[in-house]
């Protein structure tokens, strides 16, 4: 096929199905006219990229189809089927596609959690600047009050926002690599500091039996923002044999989705930090019942998420209506 004799023939359909989707209010026979013009060219679309795949059209056709399809069509209507197709394929696959940047992060963080709580013990001068830092009351008393000085339900919202605003800020601005950083080191810090404090002054069953509960769960879901965030920098800079816009397309929309399932989670979180953590449950108790959970995670991920992964999803849109259809790329 002539590819430029095909784009000459057609380029004033597509000029004039331009102009409709960024007229505001159309008219009964301007709505008709966007509709065949929609598509005619996603026809066009489809032929152009079966006999003669020119990336930079197919890439201009595929989002002036998928702005027109929005136009002419509307939003899809909200379905529990959509709900259900998510929580039991694009939020699992997503999480499981994405386990080799979590992961490391998951576990290097608490090795190096590790790592400063058995420096700190076996060095007095750290454990004094600690003490100095925090405080004789922090160790006795202001570290379990933290969790039962508030009513519950304010308290788990408090924790859930307060969590999801440094999930958000590490998946947000996770393109700029420092941001991310800064985050997971604080938050690594943080613990090391409190872990070897409270160990190290005969706090240790305390410490564990009010970090634990809810926290693996909190923390497996910072570390799971964070490998968000250090992906979507990854993407920017070596995007493959997409292009870059096309690759930071793709895992931003898994970004949000996956985002979206961090606030189910971190609300889950919340709810147990506010509602067990501070209960009058055995510690056994209380830190099964944040097992349990972590391991429930745990198994979704790695049980359903590699059964829909292997099945196809990414966690990315899986319609391809849905994404916009894409320019063919060279492997």
């Amino acid at each position: 096929m002539d590819l430029d004799a095909y784009l000459d023939a057609h380029r004033a359909e597509w000029n004039r199905l331009d102009d409709l989707v960024r007229t505001r209010r159309l008219s009964g026979a301007e709505s008709d006219e966007l509709l065949d013009l929609y598509q005619r060219a996603a026809t066009h679309l489809s032929v152009i990229r079966s006999t003669s795949p020119d990336a930079q059209t197919v890439e201009y056709l595929s989002t002036l189809v998928a702005r027109a399809r929005f136009r002419a069509q509307g939003s899809r209507p909200f379905t529990w089927a959509i709900v259900a197709t998510y929580l039991t394929r694009t939020l699992p696959a997503g999480l499981y596609r994405l386990r080799w940047w979590w992961v490391p992060i998951m576990v290097g963080s608490v090795a190096t959690i590790a790592v400063m709580v058995l420096w700190s013990l076996n060095h007095p001068t750290t454990m004094a600047w600690l003490l100095k830092q925090f405080g004789q009351r922090y160790i006795d008393s202001s570290f379990a009050d933290y969790y039962s000085n508030h009513q519950a339900q304010y308290f788990a919202f408090q924790v859930w926002t307060n969590n999801f605003r440094l999930a958000l800020l590490a998946i947000a601005f996770g393109v700029f690599f420092f941001p991310v950083v800064y985050v997971l080191y604080e938050n690594v810090v943080s613990l090391g500091q409190v872990a070897a404090l409270m160990i190290g002054n005969g706090k240790a069953d305390i410490f564990f039996g009010l970090i634990l509960p809810h926290g693996m769960l909190e923390m497996t879901c910072l570390f799971i923002s964070c490998a968000i965030g250090l992906k979507l920098f990854w993407t920017w800079v070596a995007p493959g044999h997409r292009t870059r816009t096309r690759a930071l397309a793709e895992e931003g929309r898994t970004a949000i989705s996956i985002g979206i399932g961090l606030i189910g989670l971190l609300l889950l979180s919340g709810v147990i930090e506010a509602f067990v953590t501070p209960s009058p449950l055995p510690t056994v108790a209380r830190i099964s019942i944040g097992l349990a959970v972590w391991f429930g995670f745990l198994a979704y991920v790695f049980i359903l998420g590699r059964k829909a992964y292997l099945d196809g999803a990414t966690g990315d849109l899986e319609s391809e209506a849905d994404r916009g259809y894409e320019a063919p790329v060279a492997a």
